[in-house]
């Protein structure tokens, strides 16, 4: 997918455009998507909406971020990231490249995977 990114400057709020765009992270306990529990939900790239997530994937994890156990096939690239100081593994949309956050072997018992994302980086679609 092309981006051009002085249009998602404008298409993006300033806080979607740093976590998206240049691997920023936005505040625990702030998106809205902590309280999003309909398992009848599709969870998408805000860039170029890439379905990502399933509802019925979502958890409370406690970290303060929208948790998954699994990501859809396909929907995402993992590589690794050792900014900051530390190693993780990142996660980003396999269409678009957006970084969406990160994945931790600290999940529910039904996959070990707890992809904790930021939830400016999703769009909600009801299904």
């Amino acid at each position: 997918m092309d981006l051009n990114e002085e249009e998602l400057k404008t298409k993006l709020t300033p806080e979607q455009y740093h976590i998206l765009r240049e691997k920023g992270t936005e505040a625990p306990f702030s998106s809205p998507l902590l309280e999003v529990h309909d398992k009848n939900m599709d969870f998408a790239c805000v860039v170029c909406g890439n379905i990502l997530f399933k509802g019925d994937a979502k958890f409370e994890s406690g970290t303060g971020w929208p948790s998954f156990d699994q990501a859809l096939p396909g929907s995402v690239k993992i590589s690794n990231d050792n900014s900051h100081g530390m190693s993780r593994t990142e996660v980003t949309c396999s269409k678009c490249g957006s970084h969406l956050g990160h994945v931790f072997n600290d999940g529910p018992a039904t996959t070990g995977q707890r992809y904790c994302i930021n939830g400016a980086c999703l769009l909600t679609k009801k299904i």
